[in-house]
C-alpha cells in the first residue's frame, strides 16, 4: 500500500511539473512583451517616431520572446503632439495550449499608456 502511494504521489507530482512547463513561458512572455512595451510607451511618447515605426519595433521586440505578432494586432494612437500628448499602445493575441487530452488557447492584451509632461 505504501508503495501504492508513493507511486500515485510521483504521478501526481510528474503531470504538474508537465502542466507547469507547459503553461508558465507564455504568460512569462507576455510579461516581458507587456514591459517593453511600456518602456516603449515611455520614450516614443517623447521622440518624433511615428505609430508605424513604433508598430514595427513593438513587433520586433516581441519575435524576442518567441510571439508572433503582425500589424493587425499592434493598435499604436497617438494623441496631441510629441512631448504634450499621450501615447497608448496595446496588442492583442492567442497562444494555443496543447495538455494531453485538453486544450485550449490563452488570451493575451497586453497595453500601456503614456502622457506627456505638459
Amino acid at each position: 500500500m505504501a508503495s501504492l502511494k508513493l507511486v500515485f504521489g510521483v504521478g501526481i507530482f510528474a503531470a504538474l511539473v508537465f502542466t507547469g512547463i507547459k503553461i508558465i513561458p507564455p504568460f512569462f512572455s507576455n510579461y516581458e512583451l507587456e514591459d517593453s512595451i511600456k518602456t516603449e510607451a515611455l520614450q516614443a511618447t517623447y521622440s518624433t517616431r511615428t505609430e508605424d515605426d513604433i508598430r514595427e519595433t513593438i513587433i520586433k521586440q516581441a519575435r524576442n520572446y518567441d510571439i508572433a505578432l503582425t500589424p493587425k494586432q499592434v493598435h499604436v494612437s497617438r494623441a496631441g503632439t510629441f512631448g504634450n500628448g499621450s501615447l497608448y499602445i496595446e496588442a492583442e493575441y492567442s497562444v494555443p495550449l496543447e495538455l494531453p487530452g485538453y486544450s485550449t488557447t490563452l488570451e493575451f492584451h497586453p497595453s500601456s499608456k503614456n502622457k506627456g509632461v505638459f
